[in-house]
């Protein structure tokens, strides 16, 4: 396998928590003899059968080569799913996280689950208006809540691994070479000590990015306490420098951590007006992928959309990031085009658009 980190050449409806221990739900559909490597990244795509998710992310891990392959020499694992507020409907199912971190820990992996929320009622937004805040009672109260509505905390104490709030606590600073919003970034301490990190977004469309998947979801590991919940210091230092939408801030945090392993929860998508004001869309689909770029390539193709019209895929490809094109991925399961569905598109905005007020007043 190549290696993880990512340089300039390359981007490297819960369920009862039963189904999480279900010895049923072990088996493998795929014998690893006839596991072919690849020298190229692969996508999985994997359909979603009579509502049994965590089975279609075992299926989506098997296809990569198993758990085992995808996370040889990888002993330190942090989940990060995409639990942008506390509703379910546009956030990663639990039991999506919840099968990866039973899967990695019947592996031998040491697992932790990691976020950094954007907003929640009564914390920052208050009468539908979000707020932007470093204050560490507010941001710590507020991911306490979206753990525990949306089933993580549970999930997590059931199977032993702890959550972590990554607005606050041990922050650390870490350089970036040629960095495009910064020279470095601060993050929390525990993404210095994996070996992985492994991006598990809800397929949505975004107003500033135009897709979220596993790139933008990292945008959930800048601490609230230095860059303000909703990333609003970052966002404006990111446009100021340029940066063609969110593009700038997606790659310097791509950039500073250990990206390998991606999986999209695409059994419930949103289009239009995401991340959390569109519809829902029924895709009954799971995505893994041997690299974030990848991932996002397949799964902004799945929803419609030519890489170049993502930007932060765009950029990628101008620095000279791999895979350039969907010939140098290697599919396995469905394909594409069976599964592709053109997406209502967002509204656009710029961060700096006058009429695009989130998190401009401060709490």
């Amino acid at each position: 396998m190549r290696r993880n980190r990512i340089s300039r050449r390359k981007f490297v409806s819960t369920a009862t928590l039963a189904a999480l221990g279900s010895s049923a739900f072990g088996l493998n559909l795929y014998d690893r003899n006839n596991y072919i490597k690849s020298e190229k990244d692969i996508v999985s795509i994997v359909r979603v059968k009579d509502g049994n998710i965590s089975r279609a992310v075992e299926e989506a891990i098997d296809l990569l080569g198993g758990i085992r392959t995808v996370t040889r020499g990888k002993n330190r694992i942090m989940l990060k799913p995409n639990l942008v507020t506390s509703s379910t409907d546009c956030t990663t199912k639990v039991i999506v996280v919840g099968t990866l971190a039973r899967l990695m820990k019947d592996a031998g992996k040491e697992v932790i689950i990691g976020e950094g929320s954007a907003a929640a009622a009564n914390f920052n937004v208050i009468n539908n208006e979000v707020f932007r805040t470093k204050k560490r009672d507010i941001l710590d109260g507020m991911q306490q809540n979206v753990f525990d509505i949306l089933g993580y905390s549970e999930m997590a104490k059931s199977l032993n691994i702890p959550l972590v709030n990554l607005h606050s606590g041990d922050i650390v600073e870490v350089p970036l070479k040629n960095g495009f919003a910064a020279k470095s970034v601060k993050i929390h301490k525990s993404l210095t000590d994996i070996d992985l990190l492994c991006s598990v977004p809800m397929m949505k469309t975004h107003t500033l990015a135009t897709v979220t998947l596993a790139m933008k979801n990292l945008i959930g590991l800048y601490p609230g306490t230095e860059y303000y919940s909703v990333r609003s210091w970052l966002h404006d230092r990111a446009a100021e420098a340029g940066s063609p939408g969110i593009a700038y801030e997606v790659l310097d945090i791509n950039n500073a951590v250990k990206t390998g392993l991606s999986v999209i929860d695409a059994s419930t998508a949103m289009e239009g007006d995401g991340p959390s004001g569109g519809s829902l869309v029924d895709m009954g689909l799971i995505i893994a992928a041997t690299s974030p770029l990848a991932a996002d390539m397949a799964g902004a193709s799945l929803m419609g959309f030519e890489s170049a019209e993502i930007p932060s895929i765009l950029l990628a490809h101008k620095t000279g990031m791999l895979p350039v094109s969907l010939d140098d991925i290697e599919i396995r399961g469905l394909s594409i085009d069976k599964c592709k569905r053109k997406f209502v598109r967002p509204n656009i905005y710029k961060w700096t658009d006058a009429s695009f007020s989130f998190g401009a007043r401060e709490l």
